[in-house]
């Protein structure tokens, strides 16, 4: 019984390996509660760099993410991912329910993502949903884990 698992485990994460992502860069919107927009590179068949131009509180915020793709699933073009990054943000303190009013909020802090993506093989689009929580280390600092959203992104 443990050679027939050991066997099917080996031959799964062996088929997921020849699966590589279906595209190379793709630009595109990103909602949740932080909207904005998003870019996606390939650099291997399964790591990539994100970057993130995001808005909220009358402000934006900049992230970059390194992700690593793994394609252990049955279904062509679908992946999951996990990955690390930063951000700087600038928020407008009258606009926020937490913090001072009449105050610039610059923040830096780290990031990290964990989502599932799905590139179609006949038109090219990928879409992703992800949870992205942050922790904002200078400026107003704290945990933010409500940094889930979805992307759509034009693939080429």
């Amino acid at each position: 019984m443990r050679k027939i698992i050991l066997g099917f485990a080996l031959s799964l994460l062996l088929s997921g390996a020849a699966w590589a992502h279906d595209y190379n860069t793709g630009i595109g919107l990103r909602g949740g509660f932080s909207s904005g927009v998003t870019v996606k590179h390939f650099l291997s068949n399964n790591s990539a760099l994100e970057g993130i131009l995001s808005t909220r509180w009358q402000g934006f915020n900049l992230t970059g993410l390194y992700e690593v793709h793994n394609h252990p699933f049955a279904v062509d073009g679908l992946s999951w991912y996990y990955g690390f990054g930063g951000h700087l943000g600038f928020w407008d303190g009258d606009h926020v329910n937490w913090g001072h009013h009449d105050k610039t909020y610059t923040v830096i802090g780290i990031d990290g993502i964990l989502g599932l993506e799905y590139s179609f093989v006949e038109v090219p689009f990928a879409l992703s949903l992800d949870w992205k929580p942050a922790w904002n280390v200078f400026g107003h600092s704290g945990f933010w884990g409500d940094g889930g959203a979805f992307s759509i992104r034009y693939t080429f």
